[in-house]
């Protein structure tokens, strides 16, 4: 993809998060976006051939964003990659994203734009493969709980860190927990569940968080092909 490509197709993302986000997604309109976006409806069409691949797209890129910077975050310190501490980071990177956050706190409208549409299920797909993987690279490494193996642990340890955010517009406003009181209260209760009395020692936690970066980065890529493979030629006739 050509950087002018890239840099319309970012711009009409910039333009339908915003939307998504003030209007909701029944009110989007791809004619409103390409207004608002400087360039004709046509052009919208070489980059998504469909309104809901389009607010797909939005989802797709901020969950490669947020792969981005939880990646970099195992970078500077290894040990990112010990589940209790993964998950916690990933809960305050998709909280503080206000398209990530709407996802994946079932705000009923965005999530029924984006979960029908055939690009949010290979997200959904790429997700599922990506947390098998990550388990198998802990689990290798003895990062887990003795006695327990990775089809132990994904569906147990996928809800409850989904439960987190479902949980979100439920809580009552007498509630005064921040955002760094719930991702502790997360970490505390998968560490728990899921990991080793003694902490690893060091060179388990190194050569799985190089492995998991190397997932990582594969995912990322992947959710960015999601976002910006779905349209046609690169100039309308």
């Amino acid at each position: 993809m050509s950087d002018a490509r890239r840099e319309r197709a970012d711009r009409i993302l910039d333009t339908v998060s915003d939307l998504l986000l003030r209007w909701g997604y029944r009110r989007i309109r791809i004619d409103e976006v390409a207004k608002r976006s400087g360039i004709g409806k046509g052009t919208v069409y070489l980059h998504w051939r469909t309104r809901e691949q389009m607010l797909a797209a939005v989802g797709s890129r901020e969950t490669a964003r947020m792969v981005d910077a939880v990646t970099e975050s195992m970078r500077a310190d290894p040990e990112t990659v010990l589940p209790h501490l993964l998950m916690r980071r990933i809960f305050v990177e998709a909280m503080g994203r206000p398209v990530l956050r709407a996802i994946y706190t079932q705000d009923i409208e965005t999530v029924d734009a984006l979960a029908t549409d055939r690009s949010q299920k290979g997200m959904g797909a790429a997700n599922f493969v990506g947390w098998r993987e990550y388990l198998e690279i802990v689990h290798r490494h003895g990062l887990l709980r003795e006695g327990l193996n990775p089809a132990d642990v994904h569906y147990p340890l996928t809800a409850t860190v989904y439960g987190f955010f479902a949980a979100e517009p439920l809580l009552p406003d007498e509630l005064t927990l921040t955002l760094d009181d719930k991702a502790n209260q997360l970490a505390a209760t998968l560490r728990r569940a899921f990991e080793p009395p003694r902490p690893p020692a060091r060179k388990h936690v190194d050569a799985a968080a190089s492995e998991v970066v190397a997932l990582y980065e594969r995912i990322a890529e992947q959710f960015r092909t999601l976002t910006y493979a779905q349209g046609g030629r690169d100039e309308p006739k």
